[in-house]
């Protein structure tokens, strides 16, 4: 499996090119922890994309992404977490991130919404495309997007270079 997707979310791609609309950032953040599509004004943004995804998902990263509208284009949660490590206790990172690949989907917007929150408190941005392609996929039976994740939180850095030069 590759480091990221190479397919782009058209949601994601639409709030990645409207990170400058307040109004459409405003909307989408006062849907965090409502159920999916409880906030009349969140339908503005998200309608045209429902038939691109599960619609509990397509509300779910929305919300997150204008709490934390910084992108990256490569990487997933457990890169993004191993980057978190350098700048915040590495112990309580872990901890964190173990806690985030043990959840079920029914708790996920919960400890998504923790972990955007300490992501932005350090300024590291996200590869919200890859975002979606996981919680999308989050309960498979297999858990490959959680055993997808765990080895990239606990690579290092001259180790993820490396496999990017190959």
């Amino acid at each position: 499996m590759s480091s990221t997707i190479t397919n782009e979310h058209p949601l994601i791609r639409y709030l990645e090119e409207h990170t400058d609309d307040p109004a459409m950032l405003a909307a989408l953040r006062r849907g965090l922890g409502q159920i999916p599509g409880a906030v009349p004004a969140t339908y503005r943004y998200i309608a045209p994309f429902l038939n691109t995804g599960k619609e509990t998902d397509l509300f779910l990263i929305a919300s997150l992404f204008a709490l934390h509208p910084a992108s990256d284009a490569e990487g997933n949660m457990g890169a993004h977490m191993r980057e978190l490590c350098s700048t915040r206790s590495k112990n309580a990172t872990e901890n964190h991130f173990l806690q985030l690949l043990d959840v079920r989907r029914d708790s996920l917007e919960t400890s998504l919404w923790r972990a955007k929150s300490i992501l932005k408190s350090h300024d590291i941005p996200v590869n919200w495309h890859q975002l979606m392609y996981d919680v999308r996929r989050w309960d498979h039976p297999d858990h490959y997007v959680q055993r997808y994740w765990a080895p990239a939180q606990s690579k290092t850095k001259s180790a993820s270079r490396k496999e990017k030069s190959q």
